[in-house]
């Protein structure tokens, strides 16, 4: 029987710290984010707004905002470091998170209302966008630095498995902060309470963080050494081949790819409580049915939990045991994206026929095939990006959320075009509550069947990604200037 190695030669588990840090930020960053979807009727009152569709700009505002500065954030990261990168970013979108609640102040004769509200409103939430623009590809940096190949989609997983399993339970928080029979509390005291959680965040990480295990005075030579054997280089750079990134067709693929996880995937961020509310409006009468409806609401994000978690196992365990990394990542692309199209169609179908179940269950199990593939599509980042995997991610989320701005836009559109229509055949006003109500769903439905249309040309773009190819083969790489 063979001796147990000494204490001092068994790899501490620094790094698993480090995913623990970057899992309650990502958190945070949902729990900021989703707020919006459960706030947004509140909001839409204090600045005295027709309807829901009407803050559609403050929602491009924050999309446009996050999808512009994913490149130059991600570069940062790589340049200076996760480190200083994260805590700046957390910082800023925690101070414009909380102005936010400034929408509705009267000072003097300036009131913060009707359209100046909404301007003021859209300033804030373009630059609560240009805070949190970034936080993720710096987490795929800093799990890049801190986890060998074979450990990327198990740790990207649990880092997307913890920002849905809050951003799902919002709903419900939400409903505990502010329903008179719960606490009670004005819609912009939650918004401060969880800006300053951001806070709290960024002084437990600037203590215990560092860039890499190298640094890091608690990880012994045995973690260093199984990190960096199978990592990659990890130098910061001032160099970055531009033309070689954005002449990927890999790169390209991927970016296609994420395009079509986001325009389905925002339905359940931002319209969700609010359809809910809408078409199934007569099941909300007392606590016990509001509660329901929140965990209806924060259903998709919740179910995703698991297939985060699940994901992120199946294509490490995939890649090692066959040493194929393209179809490794790429499979569970493929059956994600089949899977959330088809349970969209099953959503169809239940909002069609006013069946509340059905439509919840098929939102669901969207939710939970779409979540599968997240592990996989962040660790191609990591495989195809290398010591470039926080530029890399920040490109893919950059062009991503294009497309959830253009999700944005076109429901908002499709949802006003229905308005108009119901209103002309029926020779009432737009304005009129119930015109605006049945308008907006006959929207919703229409837009369901976008949103399952993309996730089928996303399989497109799946079958085309090969995590085998980096960007720079080792042999290009420029020598690091740190």
């Amino acid at each position: 029987m063979s001796a147990a190695p000494p204490f001092d030669a068994r790899p501490t588990r620094v790094r698993y710290s480090m995913l623990f840090l970057f899992c309650a930020l990502s958190m945070i960053t949902y729990i900021d984010r989703a707020f919006w979807g459960s706030a947004q009727e509140d909001i839409r009152k204090d600045l005295g707004l027709r309807s829901v569709a009407d803050l559609a700009v403050a929602l491009w505002a924050f999309q446009l905002a996050y999808a512009l500065f994913e490149v130059p954030t991600g570069y940062l990261g790589d340049r200076y470091g996760p480190r200083k990168t994260l805590i700046r970013i957390v910082l800023w979108w925690s101070f414009f998170f909380c102005l936010t609640t400034t929408v509705g102040y009267q000072i003097g004769s300036f009131a913060m209302a009707g359209v100046t509200g909404l301007v003021i409103l859209v300033i804030f939430r373009f630059l609560f966008g240009v805070g949190e623009a970034g936080a993720y590809p710096n987490i795929a940096r800093g799990l890049y630095n801190w986890f060998p190949m074979s450990q990327r989609g198990t740790a990207q997983g649990a880092v997307w498995m913890s920002a849905r399993f809050m951003g799902g339970l919002t709903p419900l928080i939400w409903l505990c902060l502010v329903d008179p029979q719960m606490l009670g509390l004005h819609w912009k005291t939650g918004f401060w309470l969880f800006g300053g959680v951001g806070l709290l965040w960024c002084a437990i990480f600037a203590l215990w963080f560092r860039n890499t295990p190298e640094e890091h005075p608690s990880t012994n030579e045995a973690e260093r050494k199984l990190i960096a054997t199978d990592r990659g280089p990890a130098e910061l750079h001032s160099g970055v081949p531009w033309r070689k990134i954005f002449g990927s067709r890999n790169l390209w693929f991927v970016c296609g790819m994420y395009v079509c996880i986001n325009y389905g995937w925002y339905f359940f961020m931002y319209f969700l409580p609010d359809f809910l509310k809408k078409q199934f409006a007569g099941q909300t009468a007392t606590l016990e049915d509001r509660a329901i409806m929140a965990l209806l609401a924060g259903g998709p994000l919740l179910v995703g939990v698991f297939g985060c978690l699940l994901g992120g196992i199946l294509t490490d365990r995939h890649v090692k045991r066959t040493g194929d990394r393209k179809w490794g990542r790429s499979l569970y692309g493929v059956i994600g994206f089949t899977g959330a199209g088809l349970c969209y169609v099953v959503a169809i179908m239940g909002a069609r026929s006013g069946n509340m179940w059905m439509f919840a269950a098929g939102v669901a199990m969207s939710g939970f095939f779409n979540d599968l593939t997240m592990g996989a599509s962040w660790a191609v980042c990591q495989d195809i990006g290398r010591r470039y995997a926080a530029i890399v991610s920040g490109f893919m989320n950059m062009i991503g959320n294009l497309g959830g701005v253009t999700t944005l836009i076109v429901t908002a559109q499709i949802m006003q075009a229905q308005i108009d229509a119901m209103a002309l055949a029926v020779g009432a006003s737009a304005d009129t509550d119930a015109i605006r109500r049945a308008g907006e769903i006959r929207g919703y439905i229409i837009n369901l069947s976008l949103y399952a249309a993309a996730y089928f040309i996303g399989v497109f773009f799946w079958l085309m990604i090969d995590a085998r190819k980096p960007i720079v083969p080792d042999e290009d790489e420029p020598k690091p200037t740190v």
